[in-house]
């Protein structure tokens, strides 16, 4: 049993790094994304717009799937680093292009319109679910 103990309490630094890593880049694609989209997605929120909550929440899913699959297949942090930023530039240029292809759907959502939020939130995680696929190779 002791050797159970001693191997679990040697595993939760790494964990905890693992963890707040891939937490700090969430944070950071999440941040980036916000600044990224044509209208302000807090400011939205804050006024009752559930079409902006939706969108957000899409991207926040998007970004996360595809990072927990870079930590869960990594062997160390910096394998976390590089597939996570990777997977979130790819994210956010595919939100992008979504964007500038689907013309008047950013400003649909903008106006609290749900049927184009949900279109974009499926949109986003379709997108994160081929993502992680790519970042697990």
């Amino acid at each position: 049993m002791d050797v159970v103990i001693q191997s679990f309490l040697s595993g939760i630094p790494l964990l905890l790094l693992h963890f707040s890593l891939t937490l700090v880049m969430l944070g950071c694609g999440a941040v980036i994304y916000v600044f990224v989209t044509p209208y302000d997605d807090i400011a939205l929120i804050k006024d009752g717009n559930s079409a902006a909550a939706l969108s957000l929440s899409g991207a926040l899913i998007g970004l996360g799937i595809p990072l927990s699959v870079a930590m869960a297949g990594s062997v160390n942090a910096f394998d976390i680093l590089i597939y996570g930023a990777v997977s979130i530039i790819l994210q956010l240029v595919a939100y992008r292009i979504t964007d500038l292809v689907l013309k008047g759907l950013p400003q649909r959502i903008e106006g609290g319109e749900m049927s184009a939020a949900i279109t974009m939130f499926g949109i986003k995680i379709s997108i994160s679910l081929i993502n992680a696929a790519a970042v697990s190779v």
